[in-house]
């Protein structure tokens, strides 16, 4: 009887960590978004490039997908639809908001999901997260508090309230995700398609609004080789595989445990602007990453536990 178990109880981490190494992934690219947004993306041209970023990646999924497309019910269509315009509403606040204030803050505020996850899930469920999870995910906040002060923290901004309200976005978005019913059975790779078609409609009727910036297509034609390597980066990477990996790990473990791992995602920010920018942290900033390693540990052997 013990030698039965004995595998199964090894087995646990092992798979846990199957489901946590994408979702790790994830945040290792959507920490790199950020030095290729600034290289592509200006006040005048978000709601372009946005539009281009995603149309990329559609005609490839529904092309891909068609079949499994066709198999959604009208159930899935609309859940599908609903995630696609809280993703829309990310980008836009996030983006928007990235601009009009520093890295340093956006990176901070961003990371409170690490936060309001658990917290908003614990109001929907009535089941309070164990205190070691919540303390795992301060001493996280803590560490990126840390890692993003080598500019300083400037005094609060209309793109810090867009990015407050981008935090506040992702966590429903997470949440949405583990608790619309009819997307649960559904297909990952269908429901990211409609997702994105979704936002793609969304970023397309704003862009289409006189004085909101640039056209996509002329911000098409406007892109170097450079910044067109640093589109297909986000297109690819930073959405197709960041928001497939999304759906496909929130079915399979606590949306507070994606939102721990994801909220990595400064860490690797940092180290990107080390590697790339030439970024120097400081002893500060370097106390923050492992401050960061460590809550993202703790947070989930707390999960685990739990």
């Amino acid at each position: 009887m013990s030698s039965l178990a004995a595998p199964a109880t090894l087995g646990a981490p092992r798979r846990a960590w199957l489901t946590d190494l994408p979702v790790l992934l994830v945040a290792v690219v959507w920490g790199a978004s950020y030095l290729a947004a600034k290289g592509v993306t200006t006040a005048h041209t978000v709601l372009a490039v946005l539009v281009l970023r995603f149309a990329i990646v559609l005609p490839v999924l529904v092309a891909a997908g068609w079949r499994r497309l066709r198999a959604l019910d009208a159930a899935q269509w609309r859940g599908a639809a609903v995630l696609g315009l809280i993703l829309a509403g990310i980008f836009v606040l996030e983006t928007y908001g990235v601009v009009h204030t520093s890295a340093t803050n956006a990176g901070l505020i961003i990371s409170l999901t690490m936060i309001f996850t658990p917290l908003a899930e614990a109001a929907v469920t009535g089941t309070w997260p164990p205190r070691a999870f919540l303390g795992a995910a301060a001493l996280s906040v803590a560490g990126v508090a840390l890692l993003t002060q080598g500019a300083g923290f400037t005094a609060p901004s209309a793109g810090d309230l867009l990015m407050l309200l981008a935090a506040l976005a992702r966590t429903v978005h997470v949440l949405a995700m583990s608790r619309i019913k009819a997307v649960r059975s559904a297909d990952s790779l269908s429901l990211t398609t409609v997702q994105l078609g979704a936002a793609v409609a969304v970023f397309a009727l704003l862009a289409a609004v006189p004085g909101t910036g640039a056209t996509p297509w002329a911000t098409a034609l406007g892109l170097g080789p450079g910044e067109w390597a640093g589109l297909l980066f986000l297109s690819v990477f930073c959405t197709l595989f960041a928001f497939f990996v999304q759906m496909w790990a929130v079915r399979r473990t606590s949306p507070s445990r994606v939102s721990l791992l994801l909220g990595t995602e400064p860490l690797w920010a940092a180290a990107a602007g080390i590697a790339l920018a030439g970024d120097r942290p400081g002893t500060l900033g370097l106390a923050g990453a492992v401050l960061v390693l460590a809550g993202t540990s703790w947070g989930r052997r707390a999960a685990d536990a739990a």
